[in-house]
């Protein structure tokens, strides 16, 4: 008995159809995976607000430096950061967990799954994340000078280097639940690990390193933040208030991008402040 083959018109249906059922569930399936490594955004977050909490119980209630360096001799080097360090020894680098990990070797948290890019002005492994240096980690070369006695503040525990500025306590944020700790960091260039606030405070006068710290809002136009009291959120609210240089930079790259837009947590410095 002849078996029955398909006619091209049956060909074509079932092509047709096949293609019809591939165009309605791409979308779904491409928003699932969004949505999923928005979560997992949100997990490496309070992962390491829990390690920050973890340094400062181990550190006398400070949080970690965002950033310093330190020649111990000759040969050898440091660049500490929050997140990673940089060890030269006799010419050769190689990187190891920052501040945060106090020696631990957890490193891939510091990966945002939904940022593909670079981080600018370093080689480290992973990327997509800054910490609040404005308020919180502060670090080398920050000029913060006290409000009541116009001094500087520096950390006098740091060997090499009297421009180091203290970091600020957990018992300084009046308002832990308002106050942004990690989050999502992007900037023109590549991802920027250390985050700012869009206006100058107070003895704050250090205009060089501070511009370059805004938000990546990488999550379907959302940006994820992890709050001091160690909850973490999406936020829709986008934000380019600043100086007129800052602002123009941020509003002339945003209106050539479509899937990720930066900028900053709040038209002011209330996200980012310790009051």
């Amino acid at each position: 008995m002849s078996k029955k083959a398909f006619s091209l018109v049956e060909l074509l249906v079932v092509i047709s159809i096949i293609a019809l059922l591939t165009a309605i569930l791409t979308p779904s399936v491409v928003g699932a995976r969004r949505q999923a490594n928005r979560v997992y955004c949100l997990n490496n977050l309070r992962q390491m607000v829990l390690a920050a909490d973890n340094y400062a119980q181990n550190n006398n209630d400070y949080y970690p430096i965002a950033q310093y360096s330190w020649q111990e001799n000759a040969s050898t080097a440091y660049a500490y950061c929050w997140d990673f360090t940089q060890v030269t020894e006799n010419g050769q680098s190689k990187t190891i967990p920052g501040l945060l990990w106090e020696g631990e070797t957890i490193e891939k948290v510091h990966q945002c799954p939904s940022y593909k890019g670079g981080i600018t002005g370093f080689n480290d492994p992973y990327t997509g994340y800054n910490y609040n240096t404005s308020f919180i980690g502060h670090g080398q070369g920050e000029i913060v000078t006290d409000a009541y006695t116009g001094s500087v503040i520096i950390n006098p525990t740091i060997p090499g280097d009297i421009g180091i500025v203290l970091p600020a306590k957990i018992t300084q944020v009046k308002k832990p639940h308002l106050c942004a700790l990690f989050g999502d960091g992007q900037w023109r260039s590549g991802a920027n690990k250390f985050m700012r606030s869009p206006f100058y405070w107070d003895g704050d006068y250090d205009f060089d390193i501070r511009k370059d710290g805004t938000q990546g809002y990488r999550h379907n136009k959302m940006t994820n933040v992890a709050w001091c009291d160690g909850h973490a959120t999406s936020q829709k609210e986008l934000y380019t208030n600043s100086t007129n240089k800052v602002r123009l930079a941020i509003e002339s790259y945003n209106a050539t991008i479509t899937d990720c837009k930066i900028g900053f947590l709040s038209p002011d410095n209330s996200a980012y402040g310790l009051e």
